[in-house]
């Protein structure tokens, strides 16, 4: 997988804990923050999910069958 590389600013604390984390577990910090990012992306996964499924229930978006989806691409 390519690699970008980011310039990111962190208040004091935080890059301070990120250095602590970083020598006490021996790691670099980016793998550290790049961990953090995945957990949560996969956090933000969910509340987006939950977003989705309140506005199902709510009128305010609609499901479409798979079957009618599948139809509509010529896959059926």
């Amino acid at each position: 997988m390519a690699h970008v590389r980011l310039n990111i600013s962190l208040d004091e604390d935080l890059a301070r804990e990120l250095n602590e984390i970083a020598k006490e577990l021996g790691e670099k910090k980016s793998h550290i923050i790049r961990d953090a990012l995945m957990y949560y992306f996969d956090y933000l996964d969910v509340k987006i999910a939950e977003k989705r499924l309140k506005e199902i229930e709510e009128g305010k978006e609609e499901l479409i069958p798979a079957e009618k989806v599948f139809e509509e691409l010529g896959l059926k």
